[in-house]
């Protein structure tokens, strides 16, 4: 009798649907059609021999046997990782492919300093960039799709060894002769109510915005979101609101236009710009020296 074995695929799509508890969004984190993803999960379950998740009612509940193979696959991943981290690490430093995943609050304002650096150094390494969100990048390391994040520090995160690299500091960011702010030293609790313009949920800028920047009254924000940098930049400029913008975009094109105002902040407020990568990976000498490479890119 032939043993048909889980492929990795489907393995990585069974973590991420148990990660997400819905087919949409977990198909959505692996870049496949939901008709796919589910068609994979069913093959997991005809290759096991048995049902791993209900679904009723459009929810989906795992089975005690799926929470069972839930944690073996994770272990299973584990191993796998290890043994492309194994092989990677024979190989000379920064040579070969590297996947990197960036934050689109990074990504922007750090690869055009850094690409030009890596190519004059290691013209053997092929860079494999994915942007992403912070949960997202993370879930793709954790699945081997990536070696190595670039990310804003604190985040919650399991398995990953983290290096902090610089303080990214916030600056105020407003239109010129902005009627929300006076001449004189910036106050947050002076502004009104409903001034503040951030990111929308999901954007590790804007919970790092309102722990770095003080913002203790939730009333402060405004409830117009962004979804990008650019929408908010915009807004701003159309004296909308305030927002904070990380040092790094300051020289960036986004704001060297006309009706923007950048001040310093009479306060300290930074993020913490950093790389994680797996727990007990064989390349954390690698991955510190390509950190190293960073921060020499973008503060020389």
């Amino acid at each position: 009798m032939i043993q048909h074995y889980p492929t990795v695929k489907q393995l990585t799509y069974f973590l991420a649907l148990v990660e997400h508890n819905h087919f949409g969004k977990a198909a959505d984190s692996c870049f496949v059609s939901q008709s796919a993803f589910s068609v994979a999960i069913k093959d997991l379950e005809n290759a096991l021999g048995g049902q791993l998740v209900d679904r009723t009612n459009k929810q989906v509940t795992v089975t005690n046997l799926g929470r069972e193979i839930y944690r073996q696959a994770q272990q299973v991943m584990f191993e796998l990782n290890q043994l492309l981290d194994m092989a990677k690490g024979q190989l000379a430093p920064l040579t070969g492919d590297l996947s990197l995943g960036v934050i689109p609050t990074i990504s922007p304002f750090v690869l055009p300093q850094l690409l030009p650096t890596l190519k004059d150094k290691h013209p053997g390494l092929n860079l494999i960039i994915h942007e992403g969100q912070s949960d997202q990048i993370h879930q793709m390391l954790m699945a081997g799709q990536l070696d190595v994040i670039l990310m804003a520090l604190p985040y919650d995160m399991r398995g990953v060894q983290t290096l902090d690299l610089w303080q990214d500091e916030f600056k105020l960011l407003t239109a010129k002769d902005s009627r929300f702010v006076t001449s004189g030293d910036f106050d947050l609790e002076q502004v009104d109510d409903g001034s503040v313009l951030l990111l929308e949920d999901g954007h590790c800028l804007r919970d790092h915005a309102l722990s770095a920047c003080h913002i203790k009254h939730i009333d402060k924000v405004s409830q117009l979101a962004s979804s990008s940098l650019m929408t908010l930049v915009e807004m701003v400029k159309q004296d909308l609101g305030i927002s904070f913008i990380p040092e790094m975009a300051v020289h960036s094109p986004l704001l060297k236009q006309d009706g923007l105002a950048i001040r310093d902040l009479t306060f300290s407020a930074s993020r913490t710009i950093g790389l994680a990568w797996r727990k007990a990976s064989t390349r954390q000498e690698e991955f510190a020296h390509l950190g190293q490479l960073i921060s020499e890119s973008v503060n020389p």
